[in-house]
């Protein structure tokens, strides 16, 4: 399926009038200066003779253009339009995003696809503009950009840290992108200190940064989801609001720590706070928050991977405005959104960690899922990895629940007999070839996750839902969803959601967060 084509009219009025609801789904192409923005730059709109519009900043820089300097059209958070896809394209897009090009090359990503190298590059040249290659260039870019104006790293690191193989490399894109060299690009001031406390090693490299998300945020109730769902060993909540979390990257375990008391939004004001007045909802579309974090990381080239980890984690590349308007007329979803603009469909960081809790979750309750998950990463955490912190453990191995006989791994977790043959299968398919990333075929994990005895619609839609980042994934069969729906009948709350599509998962965030406001009980 293919988008569209874009209609010229309608991008130009969108320009003209400054929308930044546009801001990441289309750019500007100016043929008389040669740059090319975001539709909402306060620049004097160009003639229509003199503009061009494309669907990605790959393609503008592919077509010659290069980045506004005034708009800053690469500073755009990203775009969650293409998770609501599960054709070729769409699927290319989000491995892409993952950094599979980094990690295996075009190559290795048209293999993980079934499709020839060529194809793939036609299928991209046609619906985006840009082939694999400068999709990535553009990305590694981007990402150079902001550690330049976020970090103190000096520019030979910032180009190994944003997934460059030299320096030369790195130059030549960034005055590709941007029409100047990457020495020559302003950093920004930054605070005295450290912006997160906790223990640093002088052998593994510390990054401080802000990853920037589009307005509002609703970090109290993100924060609120990560504290109910920390994992020991795995996650901390510390005293001082901080929270961290192991974040698992090719040359190891990184941590991430998330300083919540110092996050800001555009105007100063703390993020996640109520606004008073439905103006003040309205002037906050088109702006953006930084969120502060602090990675510990294995290896400088561990950067990317873990930034889009963390990205993921938090949905940061929503945008609050999109869905506010695709549920602004509906009764039930409406007033719920009305009330919570900024609230985010937190994903998963580890794909397979994510599918293994959510078995052992199943039938009890979130504290028990908790110390089940905790036991798991104990016991079966890679004894190879590389972990920053000794507080904290790597991802579990598929390839060691596997190795364990489902009676021994049954005594060493506490689980019934039947649940542990659950575990032991699903490690069985994941060690198998099963995979949980961005590019796989939806339908085709469902289908062989449903195939799978002792896991059914309700885990299959959760891990839709959090690990392979499907926007409308649906658990109709959930409990709580069930209830703040009214407890209808299995089939009537399927047939109520048909109208929330494509952003089922997001609707399900909001009625759980609805109804668990009260405190009865903790989302899944």
């Amino acid at each position: 399926m293919n988008l569209p084509a874009l209609d010229f009219d309608a991008c130009y009025r969108a320009a003209s009038g400054r929308d930044a609801r546009w801001d990441g789904r289309v750019y500007l192409g100016v043929t008389s200066t040669g740059v090319y923005c975001r539709p909402s730059c306060p620049a004097r709109k160009p003639r229509p003779e003199n503009c061009r519009f494309f669907p990605s900043a790959a393609a503008c820089v592919a077509a010659g253009f290069r980045a506004c300097k005034r708009c800053r059209p690469e500073a755009v958070p990203g775009t969650r339009d293409w998770d609501a896809r599960g054709d070729l394209v769409a699927r290319a897009v989000r491995r892409i995003r993952d950094g599979a090009v980094d990690a295996v090359g075009v190559p290795g990503l048209a293999s993980e696809l079934a499709v020839s190298e060529r194809h793939l590059r036609r299928m991209l040249v046609e619906e985006i503009g840009a082939g694999p290659l400068q999709l990535a260039r553009t990305r590694r870019a981007h990402a150079a950009r902001a550690l330049i104006e976020e970090t103190a790293l000096p520019i030979v690191d910032v180009a190994f840290a944003a997934g460059f193989g030299s320096v030369r490399q790195f130059g030549d894109t960034m005055r590709e992108e941007f029409g100047i060299a990457p020495s020559a690009m302003r950093r920004r001031a930054r605070p005295e200190g450290p912006p997160t406390a906790g223990p640093t090693s002088d052998e593994f490299p510390t990054l401080a940064l802000r990853l920037r998300t589009r307005a509002p945020f609703d970090a109290v109730a993100i924060r609120h989801h990560l504290a109910a769902h920390a994992v020991p060993g795995r996650d901390r909540i510390e005293a001082d609001g901080v929270t961290a979390h192991a974040i698992d990257t090719p040359g190891g375990t990184a941590v991430a720590r998330i300083d919540w008391p110092r996050l800001t939004g555009a105007d100063g004001a703390v993020a996640g706070e109520a606004d008073d007045a439905a103006a003040d909802r309205a002037t906050s579309r088109g702006r953006t928050i930084g969120i502060p974090v602090a990675l510990t990381l294995p290896t400088l080239a561990d950067a990317m991977p873990a930034i889009q980890t963390v990205r993921r984690l938090l949905d940061l590349d929503a945008d609050p405005a999109q869905i506010a308007d695709a549920f602004a007329g509906d009764p039930i979803l409406g007033p719920l959104v009305a009330r919570r603009p900024g609230l985010r469909l937190p994903g998963a960081r580890d794909p397979e960690e994510f599918a293994f809790g959510t078995v052992l979750g199943q039938q009890v309750s979130l504290a028990a899922a908790r110390t089940l998950q905790g036991r798991l990463a104990e016991r079966f955490a890679d004894p190879g990895a590389v972990v920053v912190d000794p507080g904290f453990l790597a991802r579990p191995s598929a390839a060691r629940i596997l190795a364990m006989p489902a009676e021994e791994l049954r005594a060493a977790l506490g689980l019934t007999s039947a649940r542990a043959e659950t575990l032991r299968a699903l490690a069985a398919s994941l060690a198998g070839g099963l995979a949980l990333d961005g590019g796989a075929d939806r339908a085709a994990v469902r289908e062989e996750l449903a195939g799978i005895r002792g896991i059914g619609p309700w885990t299959v839609e959760l891990v839709a839902l959090r690990a392979l980042g499907d926007p409308d994934a649906f658990p109709a069969g959930d409990l709580i969803l069930r209830r703040a729906l009214g407890s209808p009948p299995l089939r009537e709350a399927a047939r109520l959601a048909e109208s929330w599509r494509p952003f089922r998962g997001y609707a399900t965030q909001h009625l759980w967060a609805d109804f668990l406001a009260a405190g009865k009980q903790d989302t899944p």
